[in-house]
C-alpha cells in the first residue's frame, strides 16, 4: 500500500513551473507503474501523464484532475521536506492533488469499478495553462472522459470538511502586462522627457473606473494591479514603466468589456503623455462552473462517511480546470486541509491528515458516478 505522506513530502521537496515538470513526472511514472497492470495504460503528454483504468462493465468514462506544477515563490515555511529547487514551491496545494490522485488510483485497480476511469496529471495549472491544450491533444482525445471532476486544497476549512456548490466556483481570469516607453532624462529637466513613472500612475488610478463604469453591478469584476516598476535612481526620470496585475470577472463576456474598455484607455493615454504602451494578456482562465447534478451526486457519495459537506462561496480565484468543464460535464470541490496561511503564502503547510479524507472523497465519488 502507497504511503501517502512519504509520496507528498517527496513531492513537495521538487516544485517545477510550467511545462518544466521533468522530475515531477518522472517520479508520477515511477509510482504508476508500480501500480500498473494489464488493465492500466499510460500515456505521457508534454509534462503530463494520463493514466487509463479499464471498467468492469463499462458504459462511460469518468475522468480526475490533477494539477502537478508549483510556483515561483520561496518556501519559508522550515519544514525538513522544504523545497530544494531555489525559489520554487508548492505553495498552491498540488503535491497534495497528485499525491491524493495516486492514492485513488492505487484503489481503482485494486477494486475496479464498473466504469473506465481516467487520471489527468495535467502540467502548467498555475501558467501558461496546461488544461487547454491538454484537452485538444490526441492523447486525451483518445481517452475523453464524459463526465469529469477535481478537487483543491482549502487552507480555511477544517481537515474532515469539503465544500462545493451548484453553478459557478471560479471566476474568468487574465493576466495583465503592460509596458510603457517614453523618453527618459535627468530630474532637473523635466519638460525635455516624457514621465512614465507618471503615466503609469495615472494609468493605475484611471483604469480603477473602468468596472465601476462598465460592467453590471450585479455582475462582479476585479482589476488589479498587484506590481508596478519604473526608473532606475531617484534623480532620473523614467524612460519606461511596466505593471503587472489581474482581471477576474464574474461572467464570461464581462472580461472582453473589461478588455476592450482597457485598450480604449491605453490609446488615450499614448495621445495624453505621448508614449506607446503595449498590453499582454498572458495566461486566459475560463471560469469553473458547476453541474449542479454532479454536486448532488458528489453529496450522496458523502453520505455515511466522516466528511462534512459544506455550501461553497463563489470566489474571484481561477482555475484552467474551467476549460474542462466547458467542454465537459464536471465540477471541482474543496477539500479542507487547515492551514492559518492561504493558498500561494510562503508558509502554507496543509494538514496531511487531510490525504486520507481526500482519497476517500474522491473514490467515493468515482463509485458514486458510476452507478
Amino acid at each position: 500500500m502507497l504511503n501517502l505522506q512519504h509520496i507528498r513530502r517527496e513531492l513537495h521537496q521538487i516544485p517545477e513551473l510550467g511545462f518544466q515538470e521533468k522530475k515531477t513526472q518522472q517520479y508520477l511514472l515511477k509510482i504508476i507503474k508500480q501500480l500498473q497492470t494489464e488493465k492500466v495504460s499510460i500515456q505521457v503528454w508534454e509534462t503530463g501523464i494520463l493514466v487509463f483504468v479499464e471498467g468492469t462493465a463499462p458504459t462511460k468514462t469518468i475522468g480526475f484532475r490533477a494539477d502537478i506544477d508549483g510556483l515561483p515563490i520561496t518556501e519559508q515555511t522550515g519544514l525538513p521536506f522544504s523545497s530544494k529547487h531555489e525559489g520554487k514551491m508548492h505553495a498552491c496545494g498540488h503535491d497534495f492533488h497528485m499525491t491524493i490522485a495516486l492514492g485513488v488510483l492505487e484503489q481503482m485497480i485494486a477494486e475496479p469499478i464498473n466504469d473506465h476511469c481516467l487520471f489527468i496529471f495535467q502540467p502548467a495549472e498555475e501558467g501558461p495553462g496546461g488544461a487547454l491544450p491538454l484537452l485538444q491533444s490526441e492523447a486525451f482525445q483518445t481517452w475523453r472522459p464524459d463526465v469529469i471532476f477535481a478537487l483543491h486544497i482549502a487552507p480555511e476549512l477544517p481537515v474532515g470538511a469539503v465544500a462545493s456548490k451548484p453553478g459557478l466556483l471560479f471566476a474568468n481570469t487574465s493576466e495583465l502586462f503592460l509596458d510603457f516607453t517614453g523618453k527618459g532624462g535627468h530630474a532637473a529637466y523635466p519638460h525635455l522627457t516624457k514621465d512614465m513613472t507618471v503615466a503609469a500612475s495615472s494609468f493605475v488610478v484611471q483604469m480603477q473606473q473602468i468596472v465601476s463604469r462598465n460592467i453590471n453591478p450585479l455582475e462582479a469584476a476585479v482589476v488589479t494591479i498587484g506590481k508596478m516598476e519604473s526608473g532606475f535612481v531617484q534623480n532620473a526620470i523614467a524612460e519606461t514603466a511596466r505593471l503587472e496585475g489581474t482581471i477576474r470577472t464574474q461572467h464570461p463576456n464581462s472580461i472582453q468589456t473589461v478588455k476592450h474598455q482597457l485598450e480604449k484607455l491605453i490609446k488615450g493615454y499614448e495621445i495624453a503623455y505621448d508614449c506607446k504602451i503595449e498590453v499582454d494578456y498572458g495566461a486566459n482562465y475560463y471560469q469553473v462552473f458547476n453541474q449542479p447534478d454532479m454536486v448532488q451526486q458528489f453529496c450522496e457519495a458523502l453520505a455515511g462517511s466522516n466528511i462534512r459537506y459544506q455550501e461553497a462561496e463563489a470566489a474571484m480565484t481561477g482555475e484552467d480546470f474551467g476549460y474542462m468543464v466547458k467542454e465537459i460535464p464536471g465540477f471541482m470541490f474543496w477539500l479542507g486541509v487547515n492551514s492559518p496561511y492561504g493558498l500561494h503564502h510562503a508558509q502554507l503547510n496543509p494538514d496531511e491528515a487531510a490525504l486520507d479524507i481526500g482519497v476517500n472523497a474522491v473514490t467515493r465519488t468515482f463509485s458514486t458516478l458510476s452507478h
